[in-house]
């Protein structure tokens, strides 16, 4: 199977233990994202977003830093036994984080919809979340 990667970078106005907990945290996750969240916060312990869409484990973690994770997708023509490796980098920029993401190993023919599913339903919802919590 080929696969590909997928790298983008995302500006938020927070600091970055804030935005590391948003993905970290199952109740913070799951007011962004919807849906039901069980997050451990321990190398190799599991996790499940989305009702069970995507479901993985934790590779690294170094809090407020990095995250990595290898993440597998309920999606037509992923394999059941593929795992792609998710990379959250979180370094302070000024007013916030920078993010940089990198998503490797993703089967060729999920690229496109993937890179448009982090946006919309990963960043954006992030930015909104963070927006409201600083009324």
């Amino acid at each position: 199977m080929e696969t590909k990667t997928i790298k983008q970078v995302v500006s938020f106005n927070a600091a970055p233990a804030e935005v590391y907990e948003l993905i970290m945290d199952a109740k913070k996750h799951a007011a962004f994202a919807g849906g039901k969240v069980t997050m451990s916060r321990k190398p190799e312990g599991k996790f499940v977003v989305f009702d069970g869409y995507c479901h993985g484990y934790n590779i690294e973690l170094t809090e407020g830093k990095k995250i990595v994770q290898a993440w597998h997708f309920v999606e037509d023509g992923w394999p059941d036994d593929h795992y792609s490796t998710c990379t959250f980098l979180f370094e302070p920029k000024e007013g916030g984080t920078k993010l940089t993401f990198t998503q490797t190993g993703v089967p060729a023919h999920k690229v496109e919809s993937l890179k448009g599913g982090w946006k919309e339903y990963y960043w954006e919802p992030m930015k909104e979340y963070l927006k409201e919590q600083a009324k």
